[in-house]
């Protein structure tokens, strides 16, 4: 049930037409892991917090460098060589309070994928590199967990759903040939600041409506766009 001090703060969302106090107190009572705090998983974190999820998980083993203020809009000049999740944990906080917030200081790996994406909702994606990706997948697959992946680059990006449920598309449908992947891979491609920005939000709109059961997720769908 809401408080009186949730009612008000989410009131925007609480009177929109088919959302109302039900969907916000399904947020409430679920839980999102981002894996990947950086330009995707900073800005989806903020807008999964503040739109009143009940609990986060955060997962990245990187520390704030000064290249990352550009697009990563948690982190500060203050703050360069700080732990990533931990700052994330201590603005995220001060945003919403009612959130309970866990941090994974270390990278996702084939050791530790399970046991800590067993414990979310919804798993979303905020990773730079498709052995991560294929990872999430395929763990979530096991699990039987949406994952809302994005990508992003140069002045493009994309969003999609997968393993809604056993009937949807995952990961490998869409890109079935990792090594093709691998060999293309460029670490060190530009990106415009602001496509991040995008890229989250529309990743945490999707899962919103998981979550809620509100709206038509990009479920057997890839939104792409160019900005």
């Amino acid at each position: 049930m809401l408080t009186k001090e949730e009612l008000d703060r989410y009131n925007r969302q609480v009177i929109l037409p088919s959302f109302g106090v039900e969907a916000q107190e399904k947020l409430k009572g679920a839980s999102a892991l981002v894996i990947g705090v950086g330009g995707l998983g900073s800005v989806s974190s903020l807008y999964l917090v503040a739109s009143g999820i009940g609990r986060i998980g955060l997962v990245d083993n990187d520390t704030v460098s000064i290249s990352n203020l550009q697009r990563q809009v948690l982190y500060r000049e203050d703050e360069l060589g700080i732990s990533k999740v931990e700052r994330a944990k201590e603005t995220l906080g001060r945003l919403n309070s009612n959130v309970r917030i866990e941090t994974y200081n270390s990278f996702l790996s084939v050791e530790n994928a399970i046991s800590i994406i067993k414990d979310y909702d919804i798993i979303i994606d905020g990773t730079d590199n498709f052995k991560a990706r294929y990872l999430i997948n395929d763990v979530c697959i096991g699990l039987g967990k949406p994952f809302v992946y994005a990508s992003i680059g140069d002045y493009l990006g994309q969003v999609a759903v997968f393993n809604f449920d056993n009937n949807s598309s995952c990961y490998r449908d869409l890109f079935p040939n990792y090594d093709e992947l691998h060999n293309r891979e460029n670490k060190n491609k530009g990106v415009m600041g602001v496509l991040p920005s995008i890229a989250a939000s529309l990743q945490v709109n999707e899962a919103i409506k998981i979550i809620t059961s509100t709206g038509s997720p990009l479920i057997n769908k890839l939104l792409t766009f160019d900005i």
